[in-house]
């Protein structure tokens, strides 16, 4: 998988294959991050968590963007290692990187984490994750005010939008069988 702008654009970053694993393609991601732009992410002024994070791709892309640094929770090892070499492969340094090798619902509702300006979050699909996740998220105050929240989640997963009161919906886009929502924290 490429990066697709900034700083390490088009550079190589592994991604881990196995159930529940589903790297955002190319195209999704590039829409994601046009959307972001388009709302005025500052880069240089955010902080970033990638919730769920898999391969990493999505936080390394803002790290790329030039977001000012990035925390990575992801619970299976082998992900957490491969985020690892990823990180170190396009040489990202502490501390403007670091890895939780961690349950998502754990790390947020136990960690002085955040506040963070920008969250991705990419449950594992069927698991019912998004909504205890942005709880917590809102709850322990790891979401900045006017922070932005990206959920990929799969196309058919039915809750109300926003999900919460505290959130303000911005985008709901459907990618085939993806649904990205991007909501503003009121």
């Amino acid at each position: 998988m490429r990066i697709i702008a900034g700083e390490y654009r088009g550079r190589q970053i592994r991604t881990t294959e196995g159930p529940g694993y589903r790297p955002a393609t190319g195209k999704v991601r590039e829409s994601l991050f046009s959307m972001l732009e388009s709302l005025g992410v500052d880069w240089g002024e955010t902080r970033v968590a990638d919730i769920f994070a898999g391969s990493g791709s999505l936080g390394i892309e803002a790290l790329s963007r030039g977001a000012r640094d990035a925390v990575f929770v992801e619970k299976a090892a082998q992900a957490a290692t491969l985020i690892r070499s990823n990180l170190e492969a396009l040489g990202v340094e502490r501390p403007r990187c670091s890895v939780a090798k961690t349950d998502a619902l754990r790390w947020l509702g136990t960690s002085g984490c955040g506040p963070f300006e920008l969250v991705f979050i990419d449950p594992p699909y069927g698991k019912d994750l998004l909504l205890p996740t942005l709880g917590l998220l809102l709850e322990r105050g790891a979401l900045a005010p006017d922070g932005i929240v990206c959920a990929e989640v799969e196309a058919g997963l039915r809750f109300e939008n926003p999900p919460r009161q505290d959130l303000f919906l911005l985008r709901d886009k459907l990618y085939g069988q993806t649904r990205i929502c991007v909501w503003r924290r009121n």
